[in-house]
């Protein structure tokens, strides 16, 4: 079961838009990618508010993500910048005991 499955209905369920539902459940996919693919595994936490939608998800990395230039020829390493065009902002974080923190904003 993917991330983006389990995150329509909660999102759907707070009241927004088709358009806002689309563009965070894109953002928790390509968060929660790459956190399992570099970290292992991951947490994922929603907040929604009548302003905007934050996504955070957690992993246990010990390489912090970059956000990776875009290229015509690249097959992979486009999520982060896909996240911060969609994004109102995008940060990154290390966590205390290791792993990172990726939150992405949304704004409605």
């Amino acid at each position: 079961m993917t991330a983006q499955f389990l995150a329509r209905p909660a999102l759907r369920a707070t009241g927004l838009d088709a358009e806002h539902i689309g563009d965070a459940a894109l953002i928790v996919s390509e968060l929660v990618t790459n956190a399992t693919r570099h970290g292992g595994s991951c947490r994922l936490c929603l907040h929604v508010s009548e302003t905007q939608v934050t996504v955070e998800v957690y992993d246990g990395s010990p390489g912090r993500p970059d956000v990776r230039p875009l290229t015509t020829w690249s097959e992979s390493g486009r999520g982060l910048a896909m996240v911060r065009c969609l994004a109102q902002r995008l940060d990154i974080a290390r966590v205390a005991g290791g792993g990172n923190r990726v939150r992405a904003v949304l704004a409605l």
